[in-house]
This record gives C-alpha cells, structure tokens and sequence, in this order.
C-alpha cells in the first residue's frame, strides 16, 4: 500500500498558494483493507473513505470507463491492481494531475509542472469531453488563476469547442452549472469564466442572457468584456461576495428582466441570490442623485433600509459596480439613513397624532432632516 498527496493540494503547494483541502490516492490496497484500517467508507458504491482522525478524503486508485452520455455516465474499477499514473489520467487538467509521494517527491507523468510555469490550462487526454462538467471546470481555472497569467492552451481551446458543438453540455443539470458559476463567481477574476465559455461557445447554450451582453471574444486573448463583464470586474474590486457579484452582472447583461427571468430554465439561485437581484432590478433604475430629497427617502424606506442596514450597503456596492458616478453620494446616503433613524414615530404619537396625520408628519420630518445633509454637503 501507498499513499499520495495529490490534485489541487499539489497544484497549489506548487504556486505557494494556500492549500485548501487535501486529497489522498491509495495505490496497491483494497476496500476491505481500508475499512481494517478504521478508514470510514464516505459512499456505500464508491471507492472514497474518510481518515479516522482527519477526516480527509482517501481515495483507492480508480479508473474510468465512459458508458453513457453526461456526467455521471461513467463506470468505476479499482483495486490494487489500478496504477497511481492510471489514476492521474483520468483527471481533467495537467496541472492538477500531479501526486506527491511520502517522502514529498512530485510524480508529474503528464508535464503539469511545465504547465505551471508556463501558465497553460491544458487537458490531460481527449476524454476530456466525456465529462461536460470539466468545460465549466476549466473556465472556473481561469478566472481563478488568471491572475497569474493563466490561459486555456490552444489545443484544450479546440476541445471546449468541440463540446460546446456537439451537444454534451445538454446532459448538464441547473443545480451543476448554478454550483459552478457561483464559484466561479467567488473567485479572484470572476470574468475570465464567462470569457472562457463564450470563446467556445459555451455561454449561448448555457446562459444565454450573459452571452448577448459579451462581445465574441478573440482567438487568443478574449479581451472584449462589454459593459456586463466590465461592471462584474469593477464588483470584484469592491465585494469578494458571489451574491453581490451575481446581483450585478445580470442586472447589468439584461436590465429590463423581473426576478430570475434572466436565468435558464431548470436554475434555482439562492434566496439571497435572488433577492439582492431584484433589490438591484428595482432600485437601480431609480437611484437618486444626490440632490432629490423625496428619492433619497424614497429609497430608502423602499428598500426597507431602516428594518436592515446592511441591504443600503449591499445596494450602495452594486450601484457603484454598475455606475462608479454613484460613489459620490454613497456618504449622502448613509448619512440620511442615520437621520432617518433618528426620526422615530413614537415623538408624533407623543404630539397626539396618529393615523395618517402622524404618517405625513413623519414624512415631513425625515424629508427635512435630509434637506439638512443636501443644504450642508
């Protein structure tokens, strides 16, 4: 029996990046051994136990045989006698299909290292297109280490587009493509994932609203963003929040949509998700310019501000991304709110109003008050 570091903790340990979760390949042992050894089966039918201790993953070297269209259309052998390098060949690029030995010697039977250093995204062998999820795999690399000058090599390029074409991303779920964008989503160049998928003509199958606000991309470079993808790179440089960047690029990529009409058929978004989405649909459009009382109030009680703090910041961020002009008035705001709240029903009912006399002179009060910020800007 041996055991092997490998996968992205290798690819990373590389890069000098933080390592995120650690994964181990057993070459040489059985499932009965495994289980002796007080390994914890994760899947009654699949090879993957948990440690005792660490509780991480430990895989036996496997193989993988295609059967049936899709991502889960694969057959599974293991066993001791499934090489480490057999196992290596199954995964989806070079650069996570090195393995790391106990004496911490890099095993790379597929030049990953070279691959590292020279920033290429590169399949590990043509049964990349068996596995539709790797396309969107492949996009989330980029826009996760596109940073460091990370591309898609030409040859991995033919192959996206080869599936894009040839109707294997059909068997993709809504929950699958939702699971990778938002990860995408959350990475450090959330574009570079869109530009990828539309470079392959990927985006048009999978999500078409973003893909009529992305320009064509070149063959090389893809350096056409468009206002959409130019406005979700501005919201990564203020939110490291998916929710937030999501609200943004689809509300700039198709801004007369209502809700989740903008989305495919078959994706569900989280609550959050949705709501910051429709909070952006709705006020976005109306945002005040700084001089207008009545808006300013107006957007702020309607955003229920006043109940919830944080969605005047969350809407702040996204109007920023979406119209840098407004950062100017984001203090005018917050400070409007803080009057407001200052404003309270209670000194009305006092007066012996109520009903809708106290509710204009409410209104009345918190339109002076803000007044007061505009005057003294």
């Amino acid at each position: 029996m041996k055991i092997y570091l490998v996968g992205g903790a290798v690819r990373d340990r590389l890069l000098q990046l933080p390592v995120r979760d650690r994964d181990w390949v057993v070459t040489g042992a059985t499932e009965a051994q495994m289980e002796a050894l007080g390994f914890i089966r994760q899947v009654a039918d699949f090879p993957v136990f948990l440690h005792p201790q660490s509780g991480e993953e430990y895989a036996l070297a496997r193989r993988e045989t295609k059967t049936a269209p899709g991502y889960h259309g694969f057959s599974v052998s293991c066993g001791p006698q499934v090489t480490l390098e057999q196992d290596l060949r199954r995964r989806d690029l070079t650069i996570n299909a090195m393995a790391e030995d106990e004496q911490g010697a890099i095993i790379d039977p597929f030049n990953g290292r070279e691959d590292l250093a020279r920033g290429l995204l590169r399949h590990v062998t043509s049964a990349f297109v068996e596995d539709p999820v790797r396309l969107l795999r492949i996009a989330r690399f980029a826009a996760r280490l596109g940073r460091w000058g990370f591309r898609v090599s030409h040859g991995t390029q033919a192959l996206l587009r080869r599936m894009a074409a040839e109707g294997e991303l059909e068997a993709l779920s809504g929950e699958r493509l939702w699971r990778e964008t938002k990860a995408a989503l959350g990475e450090a160049q959330p574009w570079r994932y869109f530009q990828v998928l539309k470079r392959c003509g990927a985006l048009q199958r999978l999500l078409p609203a973003i893909d009529r606000a992305v320009p064509e991309q070149g063959a090389h470079s893809g350096t056409e963003e468009g206002e959409a993808l130019a406005a979700l790179r501005r919201a990564a440089t203020l939110s490291d929040d998916p929710a937030i960047r999501f609200a943004v690029l689809f509300c700039a990529a198709a801004p007369d949509s209502v809700g989740n009409e903008s989305l495919p058929q078959g994706v569900t978004v989280e609550k959050r998700c949705a709501a910051l989405l429709t909070l952006a649909q709705r006020w976005i459009p109306r945002y005040p310019s700084g001089d207008d009382a009545g808006a300013i109030l107006g957007l702020l009680t309607g955003c229920r501000a006043l109940q919830d703090p944080a969605r005047l910041d969350e809407l702040i961020t996204i109007a920023e991304a979406l119209r840098p002009a407004t950062r100017r008035i984001a203090p005018l705001l917050r400070q409007a709110l803080s009057a407001l709240v200052a404003v309270t029903p209670e000194r009305f009912a006092r007066a012996g109003l109520h009903g809708e006399a106290l509710g204009e002179a409410l209104r009345a009060a918190r339109l002076e008050a803000i007044g007061r910020l505009i005057e003294g800007g």
